[in-house]
């Protein structure tokens, strides 16, 4: 008889995942640590400057995700991911040598197109290695490459900073780019080697959960279509309650290093070290935390745990926004850190969500309509909507802190909101896909 595949060599496959992930975020957030330098040699305003860290890479990122995430439903997950890889790398290199804003912004694009490919097939393969009692944990764990890569982009960045110095650089073959354009080529280059890695894993079987059955169907846009009206609910309250929390999140992650330098003087390095530990220390521990739990309430048959387990998240991680408002920043620096904690829960319970109410082969289309939903308006908007209140609404950019407070008090009650009203459905959801899975197994 057929088994699934040993815990341990699918947590193999979860931790190469995960570097990938992480590489991803290091190459998507390196910005947040160069608002300044950036903003110098182009001549461009914070607006400008929120439309380069987020809208310039989530517009394609999550345009291109819809299309991938219907191939990672049909052809081989391992190989989309290789190519996509290959893809953020090549083009974070290019980022160090755009010469201007334009061709910066479209490095950018470039960037998103090539990382658009790796969650929805990586949500897929990571369904099929585990059972579903698991799974919250198991995607926690990918969704760490989030807030470590976060993290370690502005660690990275500080240190590569302090490393390559403020004057410009002469290259063989290129010519002379910004001293801050050589960190991208150090973070894009190795990304490459990923590649090879990522053949170390097997594409394994599609089955439904609870299963060894390998299922080989392919779902028609007919098909999706009418699973998503019957569950729209539930999918829409998922998509946007991780959305406005995503939202909130890039608002911070973008901004507070700059918001530290401006408001509360403190030195570009001192900065982006404290908040990058901030972020590679609490926010992981956040993801984890939450799945973990989210786990446990499902061993307790709560259905809807994972979405419990986002909601408490969020309304703690209200509570803690104050810090941004706070005069002395060695307190709110505590809020700051409870917020990166607890506004992490969501992350892993909800996409497990994601898969716990799709068939198998709809779970990368779904999961990529999820990741469409959350970055255009999460990424998208997160870091712009600061720069649009700094630059039109309070008209000074040392009034930075309340935009971000605005940003992230806004995101997380929207947040809160949709958990909370996608309870009920999602167990309305679970129901239907057993009966779905049971009159396609008579068919």
């Amino acid at each position: 008889m057929e088994t699934k595949p040993s815990l341990r060599y699918a947590w193999y496959v979860v931790g190469v995942l995960l570097l990938a992930y992480i590489s991803s975020f290091i190459d998507r957030q390196i910005l947040s640590l160069l608002v300044k330098p950036i903003k110098a040699s182009f001549g461009i305003t914070d607006m400008q400057m929120g439309i380069l860290m987020g809208l310039s890479f989530a517009v394609l990122y999550t345009l291109v995700g819809i299309p991938i995430g219907l191939m990672a439903d049909r052809m081989n997950r391992k190989r989309i991911i290789s190519w996509g890889i290959l893809v953020w790398s090549i083009m974070t290199v290019f980022c160090g040598i755009a010469g201007s804003y334009s061709l910066f912004f479209l490095a950018r694009v470039g960037v998103g197109i090539g990382e658009a490919a790796l969650s929805p097939a990586a949500y897929s393969i990571i369904s099929d290695y585990f059972p579903k009692k698991k799974l919250a944990m198991a995607l926690s764990v990918y969704n760490m490459g989030i807030y470590l890569g976060s993290g370690l982009s502005i660690l990275i960045g500080a240190a590569l900073r302090t490393m390559i110095g403020k004057e410009n650089v002469v290259l063989p073959l290129i010519g002379e780019v910004f001293s801050w354009q050589m960190i991208f080529f150090y973070i894009g280059l190795p990304g490459i080697l990923l590649v090879f890695l990522v053949q170390t894993i097997k594409e394994p079987k599609r089955v439904e959960f609870e299963s060894v059955k390998e299922t080989a169907e392919i779902s028609g846009f007919k098909e999706i279509m009418a699973y998503f009206k019957e569950n729209s609910r539930t999918f829409m309250y998922l998509n946007f309650s991780m959305a406005f929390m995503s939202l909130a999140t890039y608002a911070g992650v973008y901004w507070i290093p700059t918001m530290l330098n401006r408001v509360h003087g403190w030195a570009d390095t001192k900065a982006g070290v404290t908040f990058g530990l901030l972020i590679t220390v609490f926010s992981t521990l956040g993801v984890i935390t939450g799945g973990r739990y989210a786990d446990y309430l499902t061993k307790k048959g709560i259905v809807q745990a994972k979405m419990l387990s986002g909601f408490r998240g969020m309304i703690a991680a209200i509570c803690c926004t104050v810090g941004l408002v706070i005069t002395d920043i060695n307190v709110g620096i505590y809020f700051i850190a409870g917020y990166c904690f607890f506004s992490s829960f969501p992350f892993g319970s909800a996409t497990a969500a994601i898969q716990e109410i799709a068939p198998n082969k709809m779970r990368a289309i779904f999961s990529a309509f999820f990741l469409f939903v959350v970055n255009i308006i999460g990424l998208g908007f997160g870091p712009l909507i600061v720069g649009f209140l700094n630059d039109s609404i309070f008209n000074d950019p040392n009034q930075i802190h309340y935009s971000i407070f605005i940003a992230q008090v806004i995101g997380c009650s929207l947040s809160a909101l949709c958990l909370y009203l996608g309870l009920k459905p999602f167990i309305k959801s679970v129901d239907y896909l057993k009966k779905y899975l049971a009159v396609s197994n008579q068919n």
